[in-house]
């Protein structure tokens, strides 16, 4: 069975990269090595694996890749540090908790 991995990369400059690869050691090292001149981590280098989780279906991993990119950076933080609370208030919507994931109303 073929596995396909989504990954978040901490980048010098304190960035995160997200990618979808079916070799996580692989992409790591072209990562590290500066492989490509015009990707991201390039200039951003050297790189940490901070976050990875395998799939066993392309498609899924595709769309959780997609997903993870549209994600704010703290939400990506509490993924990597596996906070599930600050997860869940961090995907409300920010007209009802604000940018910092704080409610505004008085409940």
């Amino acid at each position: 069975m073929k596995t396909y991995f989504v990954y978040i990369l901490k980048c010098a400059d304190n960035s995160f990269y997200t990618g979808m690869t079916n070799s996580l050691e692989r992409r790591l090292s072209e990562h590290k090595s500066g492989l490509k001149k015009d990707s991201y981590t390039f200039t951003r280098r050297p790189i940490e694996l901070v976050w990875f989780e395998m799939f066993t279906d392309p498609t899924q991993a595709i769309m959780f890749e997609k997903k993870i990119k549209g994600w704010s950076r703290r939400k990506k933080q509490a993924l990597i540090d596996e906070d599930w609370d600050r997860l869940v208030r961090y995907s409300k919507n920010y007209t009802q908790y604000g940018k910092d994931g704080s409610s505004t109303s008085s409940d």
